[in-house]
């Protein structure tokens, strides 16, 4: 409709250009009675006449989108009616609704950080303490190995009801309905007494609501809902205030892990610290070993020079042997000791350099004192 006011309005401009530039010629002829003087005026006419039947047929072009654009939008919205009308008649009924339920509460858990049969398990089934079999949506397993019982078929059939009334009484009507039939259902899930079927659990059973709408349009007809809920153990969640609570279990259950792997770590560090002592036993007793041996040998080597070669180089003096009977030399390596870092009462232990076993040193002033061999 805009753009035909504005078409409308540019063809009232061109006819009254038109009708002024009539009157200008009028005037002119009088003045100019001559042909020749009127050819400008001719071609601007021309001019003219070709500008108003563009913007005609530009009119008509732009008529024509708009008129099958608003056929288009017509055809979406009657489809748009058509799919609200039969998702409503689907809601409406029992099975899918609970079905769409189960759906949410499990897109809840699954953005809570929840892990299927670690974290939690759907539809699990057991026995109260009435002998009754239960068998709810969703059981959560805490980190101390409790468990916490949802459940999510919540019916909303006077929520739908009141959302399509046009009439504000029969609205008032059907919410005031909606929010008897939510707390009908808390009844019925107290009755069920899902606590007492997984143990250990949690002492309340939370009552999963698809939607903060309808918790909300609930509480409109009856504040005081979630104190009733409360005094018969149920506690009414929608997705938001579930989130909270599942990420909270999922970081309880996170820091319980952090918790046991810390555990695991401090006992493999006291293993490992056992060991490392048991170790440096093993090498102080090894580098004692390694001194009295060096210290055995060169006492041998000395004592060899002195007894044996002296009596083997009278063959070589004597011209006998074709060659001299080679010397062994003595050892010069250095062992070093195993020693508590001095100052800090630990048991840690360090390497000390200047802590040695000199063997060849040994074996000189053994071989100066007369004390080997």
């Amino acid at each position: 409709m805009d753009a035909a006011s504005l078409l409308l309005g540019l063809l009232l401009g061109a006819l009254l250009a038109t009708a002024v530039t009539l009157g200008v010629v009028a005037l002119l002829a009088r003045r100019r009675p001559t042909d020749s003087g009127l050819e400008p005026v001719h071609e601007s006419l021309d001019h003219l006449h070709r500008l108003l039947a563009g913007i005609e047929r530009a009119r008509a072009t732009a008529h024509g989108e708009l008129r099958e654009q608003m056929g288009t939008v017509g055809l979406t919205s009657a489809q748009l009616q058509q799919e609200t009308a039969a998702l409503v008649t689907a809601l409406r009924t029992p099975h899918v609704r609970g079905r769409w339920g189960e759906v949410q509460l499990r897109r809840v858990v699954e953005l809570a950080g929840l892990l299927e049969h670690c974290d939690f398990v759907e539809q699990p089934s057991s026995t109260n303490d009435e002998g009754a079999g239960v068998r709810p949506d969703l059981v959560v397993t805490l980190a101390d190995g409790r468990q916490v019982v949802v459940d999510a078929k919540v019916p909303f059939t006077g929520y739908i009801e009141a959302v399509q009334a046009t009439d504000p009484a029969v609205r008032d009507q059907r919410v005031a309905m909606h929010a008897r039939q939510l707390r009908a259902h808390v009844d019925a899930l107290a009755a069920r007494r899902y606590p007492t079927a997984f143990r250990p659990a949690a002492p309340f059973t939370v009552l999963f609501v698809p939607s903060d709408g309808f918790l909300i349009t609930a509480l409109e007809a009856e504040p005081g809902l979630l104190e009733h809920g409360f005094s018969r153990d149920v506690v009414l969640a929608t997705p938001s205030t579930l989130l909270a609570l599942l990420r909270t279990v999922a970081y309880s259950w996170r820091q319980e892990r952090l918790a046991r792997d810390a555990d695991q770590v401090l006992e493999v560090g006291r293993k490992l610290h056992a060991r490392l002592s048991t170790l440096s036993g093993h090498i102080t007793r090894l580098g004692s070993a390694l001194g009295t041996t060096m210290t055995r040998f060169n006492e041998t080597v000395g004592s060899y020079e002195r007894s044996v070669l002296t009596a083997a180089r009278r063959f070589d003096d004597l011209g006998i042997a074709e060659q001299p009977v080679p010397s062994p030399a003595p050892l010069e390596a250095t062992v070093r000791t195993l020693r508590p870092e001095p100052g800090d009462g630990t048991d840690a232990v360090v390497l000390d350099g200047e802590d040695r076993f000199d063997a060849g040193r040994r074996y000189d002033d053994g071989g100066r004192d007369g004390t080997h061999g």
